[in-house]
């Protein structure tokens, strides 16, 4: 199934059953970085690296249903890298790009309601890449300066609750999305973007 068919599969499920449910809330930031995995340009056989650069991700969540020591939330993460340098041989590559992903999910908790709650969470929705409007070595970008694609959500993390409503979360996960527009031909049509991030969670 393509992101962009599961995404309009999660979507109105997670609206109507939240809607449904007036239960517990969650918001929660973190920050951390997003590591890219590398692309080989199929012409010449050389690799595209991407920076490891800083990121920002949000959430909020809505509790859904309880199983035994199991609590069902349906999520909405947004995660969002500014600037993210590229490196390649040739000039022809974009300077950087930046990115944008939008994935309603289901999330899993483990000991839901305990001080410490590990959680998994799967889910799709929609990215956005911002390619720089000059290559490596600033000359005029010939590609598009926007790209969008279906992107699809895998993700871990840790809620450790230290004071009432407040809690400290540890986080993970893998936005894996279309490919930015390079300009040139890579072997993959698609990448991993690995999002490793700390915060703050508050639950109302």
């Amino acid at each position: 199934m393509s992101a962009k068919r599961l995404a309009v599969l999660v979507v109105p499920v997670l609206v109507l059953i939240a809607s449904a449910v007036a239960q517990i809330n969650e918001v929660s930031i973190t920050a951390g970085r997003t590591f890219v995995s590398t692309q080989t340009v199929k012409s010449t056989g050389l690799p595209v690296h991407f920076g490891n650069e800083e990121s920002v991700a949000f959430n909020y969540a809505r509790f859904l249903k309880s199983f035994k020591a199991f609590g069902v939330y349906a999520e909405l993460p947004v995660a969002i890298y500014p600037r993210m340098d590229l490196n390649y041989a040739f000039d022809k590559v974009p300077k950087d790009i930046g990115a944008l992903f939008v994935t309603p999910s289901v999330r899993l908790n483990i000991f839901s309601g305990e001080s410490v709650t590990p959680w998994v969470s799967v889910g799709g929705g929609y990215a956005r890449f911002r390619e720089a409007p000059v290559t490596l070595y600033d000359n005029p970008n010939p590609g598009p300066r926007g790209t969008n694609t279906g992107v699809v959500q895998f993700g871990a993390g840790l809620d450790v609750w230290f004071w009432q409503t407040w809690g400290g979360r540890f986080e993970a996960r893998d936005f894996y999305s279309g490919n930015p527009a390079l300009n040139v031909g890579t072997s993959n049509s698609r990448q991993h973007n690995y999002y490793v991030g700390a915060g703050v969670v508050h639950r109302f």
